[in-house]
């Protein structure tokens, strides 16, 4: 058995490329109109009451309207959504503009068409975490009746679900 290796921001990227995780798209309001961004870390933290949460890093062009956003959106992303992906995920990118089909939700949150389910959350805490905040939302609405399957993000690279 190898070493262990000294702990580096290299050696987390490296172990987390090994853990597949779903693609998700979270999104708010801001005053000069929608932001979004391709997250990997969402997680239901709470059923009673219904609280999700995601990281965001400080340094993301999203994350001025993030860090004052009352509701953001939280999209679960299909393996018919890979470009979809990708345009949240690339900097610089016009991410509300054509081909990507959204519409005004509850709250005003940004909420996009063809997702597997989606869901608004009332921002409830921003907790500092290294370079990242970790964002707590409680849900308030949501529709988890999109067909298809999920997107996964693994070596990486977007991944479809094999069986």
């Amino acid at each position: 058995m190898p070493a262990d290796v000294l702990a580096t921001p290299d050696l987390l990227r490296s172990v987390f490329r090994r853990h597949a995780a779903g693609v998700a798209v979270i999104t708010a309001r801001g005053e000069a109109g929608p932001v979004g961004f391709t997250a990997t870390s969402l997680t239901s933290v709470s059923a009673e009451p219904p609280l999700l949460s995601f990281g965001v890093g400080t340094g993301a062009s999203s994350w001025p309207v993030m860090a004052e956003a009352d509701h953001v959106g939280v999209h679960i992303l299909g393996e018919h959504q890979q470009e979809l992906a990708a345009t949240f995920a690339r900097s610089g990118a016009d991410r509300f503009g054509p081909p990507t089909v959204w519409r005004e939700g509850p709250e005003g949150v940004p909420v996009l068409d063809g997702v597997l389910a989606w869901l608004v959350g009332r921002v409830v805490a921003r907790v500092p975490a290294g370079d990242h905040r970790i964002v707590l939302a409680e849900v308030v609405h949501g529709d988890p009746t999109g067909t298809g399957r999920p997107l996964l993000y693994h070596q990486g690279r977007f991944q479809r679900l094999r069986d």
